[in-house]
């Protein structure tokens, strides 16, 4: 179930900033740190033409169903807790599933996803499939999955637990973990990390996007340019103050 314990809230600022970040600039951040994958690897956006999000994780456990207890019959239930964690989610949050990777039934469909975007969720996740795909590329919330199926979740998976520590496509989530994606996929921000990295991730994206105009230009990566030798981030600098 849903803990009581809310940590304390992120600074906006550094939300707008991971707004402007990559996924790629994010996973290099956080490899500098010791983080070697925190890429959802195989997660895929359902609806690319969307810019992608910033959210804080909701997270969602999934076990193997059993037929005695996953009928069409438990799904008005009071305990029902794929319900109860949608109807829990709070303005700017994320819902991460935990589907253990598995694609042979669905882990959410339009209507799940469609309650979740009316209750201010940014993102919906699953490392398995979603249904109703040709709906979910028509919303205006950022879903992510492997695949899409029309099995429902019922032949395959139980709600087992909310707001736990998961695995998510490889990955640890934590409740309250950042959650950024944009067109190549989603990459999971410890929280705790999220301020100390952002400045530095927006410097390499400007910084980068310099030497892809070099390059652009026919310049060779080898011989300083890239990675950067201390000549051309010189340039860079002067480059940057020309455009200020």
């Amino acid at each position: 179930m849903p803990t009581t314990h809310e940590p304390a809230a992120l600074d906006p600022e550094v939300l707008a900033k991971l707004r402007r970040i990559s996924t790629a600039t994010l996973a290099t951040r956080l490899f500098a740190l010791g983080l070697r994958q925190q890429f959802l690897v195989g997660v895929a956006p359902l609806n690319p033409d969307l810019d992608g999000f910033v959210g804080e994780a909701f997270t969602m456990r999934f076990i193997p169903a059993r037929e005695d207890i996953d009928t069409l019959e438990s799904l008005p239930g009071e305990d029902n807790l794929q319900w109860l964690g949608v109807e829990s989610l709070s303005e700017g949050q994320a819902l991460v599933i935990d589907s253990r990777s598995d694609i042979s039934a669905a882990s959410a469909g339009d209507m799940l996803v469609t309650r979740a975007l009316h209750r201010g969720a940014t993102a919906f996740i699953t490392d398995g499939a979603f249904r109703d795909g040709h709906v979910l590329k028509t919303l205006p919330i950022a879903t992510y999955a492997r695949a899409t199926t029309a099995t429902t979740r019922l032949t395959s998976f139980h709600v087992a637990d909310l707001q736990v520590p998961i695995g998510c496509a490889g990955v640890a989530v934590y409740p309250g973990d950042v959650l950024v994606g944009d067109r190549d996929g989603v990459i999971v921000v410890p929280r705790h990390l999220a301020p100390g990295i952002v400045d530095e991730a927006l410097e390499q994206e400007e910084l980068e996007a310099y030497l892809h105009t070099r390059v652009h230009e026919g310049e060779a990566l080898l011989g300083g340019l890239y990675p950067p030798d201390e000549e051309t981030k010189e340039r860079y600098r002067q480059w940057k103050k020309a455009r200020a």
